[in-house]
């Protein structure tokens, strides 16, 4: 059964078809909530919220906006106020899932690469968790689940310029971040030259 037939007979009160329309995202969602939390309990109530949300929502949902991005709109709101109530500290985001496109793994990694890369990750995720709330959202959707400027912008319900701006400056407190831990540095600081062109570092 198509997306779409699962919906109309949602807004119809079928559960059985909104049993498969759970089963058809609830993978994505919880991957999205997992990378907003703190912790594993987290995520699956995050999860859980949203889908109740689309539950109770469903009847007024209409098809001029694609379902995924109205999804990912209750899914973010629900991490969101869930951190907002709790507060909790302790717990990073996992972004080491195999949906994850950060720093994927070589075919053959030395034990050296492998050690390297753990730290990069380990580092990340709490670089990605020490920003605001609204600045980790909007990352989230563009880095980790690729979405365009405009599917964050309705998703969120900013204007495409906000989306923008809070990205632009995620990505900046990120690397902040990173700098500060004493392992990365700006690429182009890594070839600033002595003044007879030669690259130092």
């Amino acid at each position: 059964m198509e997306e779409k037939e699962l919906i109309l007979r949602c807004q119809q009160g079928d559960e059985a078809a909104f049993e498969a329309l759970i089963h058809l995202h609830e993978k994505k969602v919880y991957a999205l909530c997992r990378r907003m939390c703190r912790s594993e309990d987290d995520a699956l109530e995050a999860a859980q919220d949203t889908f109740l949300a689309v539950w109770r929502g469903i009847g007024s949902y209409r098809a001029d906006a694609q379902f995924s991005t109205w999804l990912y709109r209750l899914a973010t709101n629900a991490c969101l106020d869930l951190l907002r109530r709790e507060k909790k500290h302790g717990g990073e985001v996992s972004l080491d899932d195999e949906e994850a496109p950060i720093d994927p793994p070589d075919a053959a990694p030395q034990p050296e690469e492998a050690v390297e890369r753990e730290e990069t990750q380990r580092l990340v995720r709490e670089g990605l968790y020490a920003l605001p709330d609204h600045y980790r959202q909007v990352l989230i959707l563009r880095e980790l689940e690729q979405l365009s400027y405009t599917e964050i912008a309705e998703a969120a319900r900013l204007d495409v310029g906000t989306v923008k701006s809070r990205i632009s400056r995620a990505r900046q407190a990120l690397r902040n971040y990173l700098a500060a831990s004493g392992n990365f540095f700006d690429r182009d600081a890594s070839k600033k030259t002595d003044g007879k062109g030669a690259e130092t570092r």
